[in-house]
């Protein structure tokens, strides 16, 4: 009986020393620095952080619902909470690519899609001012080449008879002021030559119309026999020696366009060809249907090769910043709809989400006007399967935490009480 009086104040003594040694433990922090003298300082835990990077602290140790403990952050370093551990061996995996941001002088380019047409200014037609039959065709095809001055068609006018009968007549007598009244009807309907090399009596009655331009047959209306009225169209003509390319432009990309820029053409049916030339119109008026603007480029085509109704491409260069700006991999950007990010990589297998505002866009490179400094290296391969594997940790941490609520609400009160 006395010994067991003696050993029950022995024991909960020794109890109560292990249980102050553990409690003192938890609460020493658990890391410090070496100074220059070799004392060691210790440093002030500010909070600990999820392991998994969810957005959870806490003021005190603890663990997660998958048991792993959580991070102590110190003062100094605030920023390592918001960071990412990936394993050389997953990065390799995710095949992880960085970029430094560097200054760059960005050049856009865009691509459009285009088709081949007549140059307007360069179409004829053949459409005479009287009226008449065509008594013969002597071109009949459409697509014939046809050279300035050459005979199209033969036609028959009562109407062009009388006043070439009376021009005459009115110079066999004498009378002038008849003749330059009949002459001036000739030259109205724009055959004064054709009348005066036929007028002599033993002219023929018929007229032939030639060809105005050189170039080819679009269109041949004109049928052998045929009645026509005065204006009606009988040939319509084209010069393709110089083609237009007519392309259509997104309304945000109008602001880089210029008349006299370069652009380069390619067209489907010469793979590899390049034929190269400069904007000649953009159109003062936006297509409110697409909302684009029409731009046209003037292609030379002396060797016939480009035919309108041709699909092409248009390339158009354009200089966006005079000088240097800093700059970073447009893949590097994870655009949330709302805000822009990019992955920083702050030490080797680590790396912090920082958001960034961005300006102007080039082909491959985007402005970066506040978030980042020169020479900052950013992810630019992998960077969304990172962010998408930070999220669904943090998703799965999440559902894991609320399960574990949910089957032992009990388990949380004593930290509740803890922190209180």
């Amino acid at each position: 009986m006395k010994m067991t009086t003696i050993f029950v104040p022995v024991i909960a003594a020794a109890l109560a020393v292990a249980v102050g040694y553990q409690w003192g433990k938890k609460q020493q922090p658990p890391a410090g620095v070496m100074q220059a003298g070799g004392a060691k300082v210790e440093r002030k835990i500010l909070y600990y952080r999820n392991p998994m990077g969810q957005p959870d602290t806490s003021p005190v140790p603890k663990q997660d619902a998958m048991g792993m403990d959580y991070v102590p952050v110190y003062e100094g370093e605030e920023a390592a909470g918001k960071t990412m551990a990936v394993s050389p061996e997953r990065m390799q995996l995710l095949g992880v690519k960085t970029e430094a941001a560097q200054p760059r002088q960005l050049a856009r380019t865009l691509r459009v899609s285009a088709a081949i047409e007549v140059d307007e200014r360069k179409l004829q037609v053949v459409a005479p001012r009287f009226e008449g039959w065509v008594r013969q065709l002597h071109v009949n095809t459409t697509g014939q080449p046809v050279t300035q001055g050459q005979a199209l068609l033969t036609v028959y006018s009562p109407e062009l008879q009388s006043a070439k009968r009376e021009y005459q007549l009115a110079l066999e007598s004498g009378q002038n002021d008849l003749a330059q009244s009949a002459l001036q009807r000739l030259r109205n309907w724009e055959v004064a030559s054709g009348a005066a090399d036929q007028a002599a009596p033993s002219g023929s009655d018929n007229l032939v119309l030639r060809s105005p331009i050189n170039g080819v047959v679009l269109e041949k209306i004109a049928l052998a026999g045929a009645r026509f009225a005065p204006g009606d169209v009988l040939f319509k003509l084209a010069d393709l020696s110089t083609v237009w390319v007519q392309a259509d432009v997104a309304e945000q990309d109008q602001g880089v366009l210029r008349v006299g820029q370069p652009a380069r053409v390619n067209v489907d049916a010469y793979p590899g060809a390049v034929f190269s030339g400069k904007i000649s119109f953009i159109a003062p008026v936006l297509n409110p249907q697409t909302r684009t603007v029409r731009v046209r480029v003037e292609l030379p085509n002396r060797d016939a090769r480009l035919r309108p109704a041709m699909f092409a491409s248009v390339q158009l260069t354009a200089q966006k910043s005079p000088a240097a700006v800093l700059s970073i991999p447009a893949s590097a950007v994870i655009d949330s709809g709302t805000r822009q990010l990019v992955l920083v990589q702050v030490a080797s297998g680590r790396y912090a989400p920082r958001e960034v505002k961005l300006g102007q866009r080039a082909d491959d490179y985007v402005e970066v006007l506040e978030g980042l400094v020169q020479d900052e290296q950013v992810v630019t391969r992998a960077n969304f399967l990172l962010d998408a594997e930070s999220n669904l940790r943090a998703a799965l941490g999440g559902m894991s935490k609320e399960s574990a609520s949910a089957s032992a609400p009990e388990v949380s009160q004593p930290d509740h009480e803890h922190q209180h």
